[in-house]
């Protein structure tokens, strides 16, 4: 049976770099298997028990993946969704459906906009400093439903957003 799993992390590339951490907010709680945190973070927190702490490394291709070439376009300015000035780095939305990938800019040459559409995190291993803070398994409904229900964030903050009636 899958379990529930809530564990703090900071989270380095490797040069040692901080690139997020949970420090100062709530644990992230997921259920195992359910594709709520990247594959191999997850395979590697399958044994872990209340209270571990782990550093557990995860290469690029069990976390957001290899960089795939094909995912940088270039595009001619005119084409984008975006109002006024535009430069290196900014990020947004490729698409009016909210499933577009977000798109950064990596280069403005003339009229012409280059546009990457790979996570910024695609081939980079990642180094996670994890500490287990709960585990239990998870219930039938959670199961159906693939994300965990009570506490706080449950479905938008007990919103309803997943149709299980708001509890």
């Amino acid at each position: 049976m899958p379990r529930v799993v809530s564990f703090h992390y900071t989270l380095r590339d490797p040069s040692g770099r901080v690139l997020d951490t949970s420090a100062g907010n709530d644990p992230i709680t997921y259920i195992e298997g359910a594709g709520q945190i990247i594959p191999g973070l997850d395979q590697q927190l399958r044994d872990a028990q209340l209270d571990e702490k782990r550093k557990v490394i995860v290469p690029a291709a069990q976390a957001y993946g290899e960089r795939d070439p094909e995912q940088v376009q270039r595009v001619k300015r005119e084409l984008l969704p975006i109002d006024g000035e535009l430069k290196v780095g900014d990020q947004f939305q490729a698409g009016a459906d909210r499933h577009a990938p977000i798109v950064t800019v990596t280069a403005i040459e003339g009229e012409d906009v280059v546009l990457d559409a790979n996570h910024p995190l695609a081939g980079v291993e990642l180094t996670f400093d994890v500490q287990v803070t709960a585990v239990r398994e998870a219930t039938e409904a959670e199961q159906q439903r693939g994300h965990v229900h009570g506490g706080e964030g449950c479905c938008g903050g007990g919103g309803g957003e997943c149709g299980c009636g708001g509890h």
